[in-house]
């Protein structure tokens, strides 16, 4: 209770038009905006413009909150808004895994392994990217954010079983495109 205490004190500071609000609620949720939009872009720079695009609607917006929703659903519901917006404005497309590649990484890999290694995520980059951005967004908010069906059916205006429908159907894409990889031996030391 103190925490939502808290977190409204802070939005009605923000409304009020209190610099030190905005600082605060800046701080608290940077991180996560960034995270989300640099997962769908998968550009810093274009992560950059997105976290910087949400900050400002949400900044110019906040009066309009009501609190009959929850804030940070309302914020992410921002941001996936905004890349989709940042998506329409340049068609790029973006990696979702580039973290996967150094986190699998092993030390001695011969230059032929990481050379597989590297076509093989930019392969799988290429199939991520094209999934329909209502998909691409669903797997990016699961499985870089963690949020549950009935978050993300929150953020994205629809219900929770359209969420787990699109989750179901990016998956399926994804077995179908990148079976065939399936028949390539993994590089030395990471079975």
């Amino acid at each position: 209770m103190v925490l939502e205490d808290t977190a409204r004190q802070l939005i009605e500071a923000c409304q009020r038009g209190d610099p030190e609000g905005f600082r605060a609620l800046f701080e608290k949720h940077k991180d996560m905006v960034y995270s989300v939009a640099l997962r769908y872009s998968g550009d810093a720079a274009a992560a950059q413009d997105i976290a910087q695009d949400t900050f400002l609607k949400l900044f110019s917006t906040i009066g309009s909150f009501r609190g009959d929703s929850n804030f940070e659903a309302w914020l992410y519901r921002m941001v996936v808004n905004r890349c989709f917006d940042q998506k329409r404005k340049t068609r790029r497309l973006a990696p979702l895994l580039d973290g996967i590649v150094d986190a699998l990484r092993t030390p001695g890999m011969s230059v032929l392994d990481e050379v597989l290694r590297a076509e093989l995520s930019t392969h799988v980059q290429s199939v991520v990217d094209s999934l329909s951005p209502e998909q691409k967004m669903v797997v990016v908010l699961r499985y870089t954010q963690s949020l549950s069906y009935d978050e993300m059916a929150v953020i994205m205006g629809c219900s929770a079983g359209t969420i787990a429908s699109r989750l179901n159907r990016a998956h399926k894409v994804l077995e179908r495109r990148l079976s065939r990889l399936a028949g390539v031996a993994a590089p030395k030391g990471t079975k």
